[in-house]
């Protein structure tokens, strides 16, 4: 902002000074006051200063503008690291270093469908609240690492001055300083499908001791909740962590419902080749994906529980009742195709 007033200001003495004594030139050396003009064929003097005073102004914007460029870009001496992916459509958080070590988690939008679908009154952060916040400590430098599992995301927040693009294979970084404790909001922009306007940022800046309390809080959360793959888990047990997935990773293309949106996203309700056929080619579809539609892979998204768990939902939800084979999978099934 410094610097968009310093330019801002060169740019508008230069305005006034070239268009006064344009205009002053025109109204005292006007024709009708007998004016006459000078003839001359060149003059070295001004040949230099119309040459050099510009040069110097350009000179004397370049330094403060190229200082900020560099500083913008240098993700150097960072106090924190987090690495930020970009999913169809959340956004991944894993932090790399400090208190925070070794936390990682999915950010969804946490909006009710109810608003979207114009059923019930739209809050003020209506599309911009997530159900998990990116938190960090005030007055940090922070690292933003950022890559795609997909297609191009673009993670920004207009309050810290950062828009990076998100790309498959590539990991690019950026930096922000929050000077204020508070919540920060922002979202995808790229262009990146069905439910790019669904994909915002919420960054929530604590201070510091606060920001390691919460810290531990997540390590101790994350220890107590690991899944355990060799585990044989009940059926009530898939059937509840199943529903959960299922709502914050699948309903956006297959709905509630199950019916999907043919043909880019068909229906998993009485889908008698995947969803009521053996096990194995609804497991492979869910860690893989489907090339040449819309389904992503989700091995690295979601672990062998939860991927246990959302298959043996679909194979119960929507009157399915667990009528075809495999009505129940366990987490070593996906294990063993993984």
């Amino acid at each position: 902002m410094d610097l968009h007033w310093l330019l801002l200001v060169i740019c508008t003495v230069i305005f006034i000074g070239v268009f006064g004594v344009m205009f002053y030139s025109i109204l005292m050396h006007r024709k009708s006051k007998g004016a006459v003009p000078a003839k001359f064929h060149e003059h070295v003097g001004i040949e230099i200063a119309w040459t050099a005073i510009p040069f110097l102004i350009i000179i004397a914007m370049a330094i403060p503008a190229t200082r900020a460029v560099v500083a913008m870009k240098d993700t150097t001496s960072a106090d924190l690291t987090v690495k930020v992916t970009g999913y169809q459509w959340k956004w991944g958080y894993e932090y790399l270093d400090g208190p925070a070590q070794g936390v990682k988690f999915l950010a969804n939008l946490s909006t009710p469908r109810d608003q979207i679908e114009g059923r019930a009154p739209k809050t003020d952060t209506y599309l911009m609240e997530t159900d998990r916040h990116m938190v960090v400590p005030v007055d940090k430098k922070v690292r933003v690492v950022l890559t795609a599992n997909d297609v191009i995301h673009s993670w920004m927040i207009p309050e810290f001055g950062v828009k990076q693009d998100a790309m498959p294979g590539v990991l690019r970084d950026t930096w922000f300083r929050a000077e204020k404790a508070g919540i920060y909001r922002g979202q995808c922009a790229e262009l990146c499908g069905k439910d790019h306007a669904f994909m915002p940022i919420v960054v929530e800046v604590m201070e510091q001791a606060d920001y390691e309390q919460w810290a531990a809080e997540q390590l101790q959360a994350l220890q107590a909740a690991a899944d355990d793959p060799t585990k044989t888990y009940e059926l009530d047990e898939l059937m509840a962590r199943g529903e959960k997935v299922y709502a914050s990773t699948c309903v956006a293309c297959h709905q509630a419902n199950g019916q999907g949106m043919p043909p880019t996203f068909p229906p998993l309700a009485g889908d008698e080749a995947v969803v009521l056929a053996p096990m194995k080619g609804q497991i492979e579809i869910v860690l893989n994906g489907r090339q040449g539609t819309a389904m992503a892979p989700f091995r690295d998204i979601l672990n062998d529980v939860e991927i246990a768990a959302v298959i043996t939902y679909t194979r119960h939800a929507w009157g399915h009742d667990g009528k075809g084979p495999d009505p129940v999978v366990q987490p070593s099934d996906v294990t063993a195709l993984r």
